[in-house]
């Protein structure tokens, strides 16, 4: 009896790493969102190799580059010899795409979409394909009561106070300010910590000086550029003048936040980047309720 339960046991366990070993084991990640979540899956002992926008954790910062994920280079990605390439719909160009896939690479597209059941689906693909599906609905669990408890803090933030009218700016190295508008995930953002996304139109685009004087929002984010809090917000409104004349401008209420939580849909540091934006929007309202 006792053989056939250890024979049992070594069965299970011999099909345990006959599955392990058919998962990818050499991983290039496009999509900072998709790069943090390998990671906090317990997967970057994998990732080797990622794009430019995958910058947290620092330890990703040290692995090799395959540029931009809308820019992608076969070559160098074929350098790295990965069994699998993961990132976002936005990823390409298409031609390179192919090629990786005539050469043997695995590619897994996921959504970039900012809604929770793009969420869902992303963790549980990523989760199957790592071999840490318990750890992929842990994840998940955990990140949707954080983002109930938010919504429910705002909605009780607001039976206290309006929703701060907000407009959210995206500086691509250095370039023309860009406005979030519509089916992005910085309105989602906006609209997710109790403020209103004035841009209405649909993604990004400039627009005129004169036309961010006209919304007069009550609250500025900018996401861009190198730098980063003080030094970002003294650059945004020395290269950008008229934002000081906003109301936003003249009560100081310039808020900074990192461009790379803005790529590959909802991130693992979304939340606490919301609650930073709870926060600033109803500074008069405890925060208790929304760290957690």
């Amino acid at each position: 009896m006792r053989m056939k339960t250890l024979l049992a046991c070594a069965g299970v366990l011999v099909s345990q790493m006959a599955v392990a070993d058919a998962l990818p084991q050499r991983w290039v990640s496009a999509g900072g969102a998709f790069s943090e979540w390998v990671v906090a899956l317990g997967g970057e002992g994998r990732l080797v190799g990622v794009d430019s926008t995958s910058q947290h954790p620092q330890t990703l910062r040290s692995l090799p580059s395959v540029g931009y994920q809308r820019a992608l280079a076969a070559e160098g990605i074929l350098a790295l010899k990965p069994d699998i390439l993961v990132g976002s719909t936005e990823m390409g160009p298409p031609p390179v795409l192919e090629q990786l896939k005539a050469a043997g690479v695995r590619i897994e597209m996921l959504s970039a979409k900012a809604d929770v059941a793009a969420l869902q689906h992303n963790l549980t693909e990523l989760g199957q394909l790592l071999g840490k599906q318990t750890e992929a609905q842990a994840q998940t669990a955990g990140y949707l009561k954080r983002l109930q408890a938010q919504a429910d803090w705002v909605k009780q933030a607001q039976q206290q106070h309006p929703p701060p009218r907000v407009l959210m700016l995206l500086s691509h190295s250095g370039g023309n300010l860009q406005v979030a508008g519509k089916d992005t995930l910085a309105a989602w953002m906006v609209e997710q910590a109790g403020g209103t996304s004035l841009g209405e139109h649909n993604g990004y685009k400039p627009v005129s000086n004169e036309a961010m004087l006209a919304l007069d929002p009550q609250v500025i984010i900018f996401a861009g550029g190198r730098l980063e809090s003080d030094a970002a917000r003294a650059a945004l409104l020395q290269q950008n003048p008229i934002l000081a004349q906003t109301r936003a401008g003249r009560d100081g209420r310039v808020l900074v936040i990192d461009p790379t939580l803005l790529v590959g849909g909802l991130g693992p540091r979304v939340p606490d980047a919301l609650s930073r934006l709870c926060a600033a929007f109803y500074p008069d309202v405890k925060t208790a309720g929304i760290s957690q």
